[in-house]
């Protein structure tokens, strides 16, 4: 249900397109202003960040895709133009690492948990066995 309700309130499913302009306010709301430090050119008045906007204005009139222009504006002014860093695909290293190194914990608890309580059983049966025995020589040497 909640991916259900994901799509439905991205609006994925809806039939209308974006217009230019929303676009281009999408684009300048992941694009970094050269002159500013972690803000966008959406957000910035300074005089790199109404070039950037201007630019990303002109792109998406002239019929170029997102990527065609967040590819652009890296060309120019390098990675760090972009607020989002991008996807590198797949699943990411990350995730990974934390989970492998979760589960070898996990097991490793495990086997030392069974290694103590197969060390336990033993022992306990050995008190057993030594009792018994005692009680067996005890009884013997009374009759």
């Amino acid at each position: 249900m909640l991916a259900v309700a994901l799509v439905i309130g991205s609006g994925a499913l809806s039939g209308k397109a974006q217009t230019a302009a929303q676009r281009a306010a999408a684009i300048e709301s992941v694009v970094r202003c050269p002159s500013c430090i972690d803000v966008s050119v959406a957000q910035s008045e300074e005089s790199t960040a109404l070039a950037v906007r201007h630019e990303i204005q002109r792109e998406v009139t002239q019929g170029r895709s997102t990527a065609q222009i967040e590819h652009a504006l890296v060309a120019q002014y390098g990675q760090t133009i972009l607020l989002e860093p991008p996807d590198p695909g797949g699943f990411p290293l990350i995730w990974i690492v934390p989970i492998v190194l979760g589960a070898g914990a996990l097991g490793i608890i495990g086997v030392l948990f069974w290694r103590r309580s197969r060390q336990f059983s033993a022992t306990r049966e050995a008190q057993t066995t030594v009792g018994a025995t005692t009680v067996d020589a005890t009884t013997a040497e009374t009759q």
